[in-house]
């Protein structure tokens, strides 16, 4: 019974979508999408220094510091690249919404 518990809890965990938090979802095709780095060049022109960007969930995730706030966990639409979620150190600074 143990196996196939394990076996059951491997399909799982194999058929999840690949490293997607689940903080933020977008229901974007990716070539309706606008590449990532207009949106880290437009991040640095706001001041954020933009260690990290990536897809998740469909939207851009990025890893950076704010100017205002230090260093921070955010989501912005890949189209129109508006912020939609915001994190520091687990707790929610915004969402949208």
């Amino acid at each position: 019974m143990r196996m196939i518990l394990m076996a059951a809890v491997a399909a799982a965990t194999l058929s999840a979508p690949a490293l997607a938090t689940g903080k933020m979802k977008c229901d974007v095709k990716p070539e309706d999408r606008k590449p990532i780095e207009e949106l880290k060049a437009e991040l640095v022109k706001q001041g954020w220094t933009v260690a990290k960007a990536k897809v998740d969930g469909g939207c851009y995730e990025v890893y950076g510091v704010m100017p205002e706030t230090g260093r921070v966990e955010a989501y912005f639409h890949p189209v129109t690249f508006e912020k939609l979620f915001v994190e520091q150190r687990g707790k929610v600074l915004f969402k949208k919404g």
